[in-house]
């Protein structure tokens, strides 16, 4: 397996692939297979940033039976699909903001995929290979706003509910992970990928059917039971095995 992120230096964001207690930094983005440049840094001293450049990230609803039971929605018979805007990616460490509009703001963990291809009416096998890497991911939801309006946009949207990195992982088998999500220590949720209604291939598949994917784009991929309110001082963690510790604290 092979982990990759961005990082913030002096001359700007660059890629990087982590190697030990090292990080390599990379000439370009990973899905171009780029050269390392010889510059090495201590994996302890970066600030990390959100792990892929998207030029938008496609989310899943109810993907998990259990979620929308606790929703009290019906599993959708195809992915249900929607938008969460680059604007509200949000790194590894970074505050997830509470808007004033908003008084019950939840937490979602979920697996993203990051797309390594562009990617146009595609079969399944044809999205298996398009997945690049995987990282861990937080759809942060104005639950109240949900409620009041049909759409998901604007409660989804508001900067900073795009939580993702620290970075991805490539090579990683992702049909059988758990995932956990913890508010101040306390576990919240806990979920096998094996449980998703509609599997990762089939998701990227049939979303390529609506719109065109390109590299570095993100899909994430529905969140198990047990999403729940966030408050100003949390600190929320999303953990997926293998793939590491996503941690934000959330401030008003």
């Amino acid at each position: 397996m092979q982990r990759f992120g961005r990082i913030e230096t002096p001359s700007g964001p660059r890629f990087v692939e982590l190697e030990g207690e090292r990080v390599h930094v990379l000439a370009d983005a990973p899905w171009t297979t780029p050269h390392r440049t010889g510059e090495v840094m201590p994996l302890g001293g970066v600030r990390w940033l959100v792990p892929t450049t998207a030029s938008k990230v496609v989310a899943i609803g109810q993907n998990y039976r259990k979620h929308a039971e606790e929703m009290g929605k019906p599993v959708p018979a195809e992915p249900l699909i929607f938008m969460k805007p680059m604007t509200a990616l949000n790194a590894h460490g970074a505050p997830i903001l509470l808007p004033p509009a908003s008084q019950e703001v939840h937490h979602e963990a979920e697996l993203a995929l990051v797309i390594g291809r562009t990617l146009t009416r595609a079969t399944e096998a044809e999205a298996a290979k398009a997945i690049f890497a995987a990282t861990c991911f937080n759809d942060v939801t104005a639950r109240d706003v949900q409620r009041r309006e049909a759409q998901h946009t604007r409660a989804k949207s508001y900067d900073t509910f795009a939580c993702c990195g620290p970075w991805m992982v490539r090579g990683l088998d992702v049909s059988d992970l758990l995932v956990t999500c913890r508010l101040n220590g306390e576990l919240k949720q806990s979920g096998r990928t094996s449980d998703m209604v509609h599997a990762p291939a089939k998701l990227v598949s049939f979303i390529s059917h609506v719109m065109t994917l390109l590299p570095g784009d993100v899909v994430s991929t529905g969140t198990p039971s047990g999403v729940g309110p966030m408050n100003d001082g949390d600190v929320v963690e999303v953990e997926i095995e293998g793939l590491g510790v996503l941690s934000n604290p959330v401030r008003r």
